[in-house]
């Protein structure tokens, strides 16, 4: 199970980790942290040090009920800092969180290597098209509706059944556009109540069936913090537990605000499954 990022092999059958770069400044949890470039390569630098094979740069925040962001505010907040970090860390490997094809086709020419789409292309009909052109892997994530929406959008008959058919339509446009290296992601949060947040890792393992790796996000999100009464802040020791959950059921990725934990996350369930 392997991808390819700029001639790269990467394997994801030993799990990884992607740490996040909000560059947005209002992102649920870190918003408005990074707004300077010392800022932000201290902050990836800690990231790769800690482990991190990934570092997911994001221009729009797609928080339940995020603003709007135009598309030349999007390439604004996310060109210098692919062109920053690339110049910094010549083999950093940067996945773009975007559903616009104009910002995936600008970063990817800019040196990123991956492209991360929270709507797997139904909110821009020209994105698999043209990552496929770009031969770039694609994260395709499940969601309803737009940021704005989403939450409005949570009525299932049968949440599993319905993520498991989204994604075959989608994997077979990909496939009709010979785009490869495919990631699915669940989208925990969007356009998912938390009772089906819940419902749906207990039960990650039957996403096994479709046969791709899988990448997983919790880190810091509403499912944890409203479940212990608490904050994004206060989050880290329930993202933690979910996390070794996830591993557990199959999970290749883990997406994180915080790599340290998440990395020693993977340690332990690489020990676990040697025994």
């Amino acid at each position: 199970m392997t991808i390819n990022c700029k001639g790269q092999l990467i394997d994801l059958s030993t799990p990884k980790v992607m740490g996040v770069l909000n560059l947005t400044p209002d992102s649920f949890y870190d918003g408005g942290s990074y707004k300077n470039e010392l800022d932000i390569l201290s902050q990836v630098e800690k990231m790769l040090r800690e482990g991190a094979t990934f570092i997911d740069v994001g221009g729009y925040s797609s928080k339940p009920g995020a603003e709007f962001v135009a598309e030349d505010e999007e390439l604004r907040r996310v060109l210098p800092v692919v062109e920053l970090l690339i110049k910094k860390f010549p083999d950093i490997i940067l996945s773009i969180d975007t559903f616009r094809s104009s910002v995936a086709k600008a970063s990817i020419e800019t040196g990123a290597a991956m492209i991360n789409d929270i709507s797997a292309g139904m909110l821009d009909k020209e994105m698999i098209k043209t990552v496929a052109r770009l031969q770039v892997p694609y994260i395709m994530m499940h969601m309803r509706g737009t940021p704005q929406t989403m939450q409005q959008l949570t009525v299932y008959n049968d949440l599993l059944k319905e993520m498991i058919s989204y994604f075959a339509e989608r994997l077979q446009r990909a496939k009709s556009e010979q785009l490869i290296d495919v990631i699915i992601d669940p989208g925990f949060g969007f356009a998912k109540t938390r009772e089906q947040n819940f419902e749906l890792l207990g039960n990650l393992e039957l996403l096994n069936i479709i046969d791709k790796p899988l990448l997983v996000g919790v880190s810091r999100k509403s499912m944890i913090y409203k479940t212990l009464n608490s904050t994004p802040e206060q989050a880290l020791n329930g993202t933690t537990a979910l996390n070794m959950l996830a591993l557990t059921k199959g999970a290749n990725i883990l997406r994180v605000h915080d790599v340290k934990e998440a990395v020693e996350c993977v340690t332990l369930f690489n020990q676990l499954k040697r025994q």
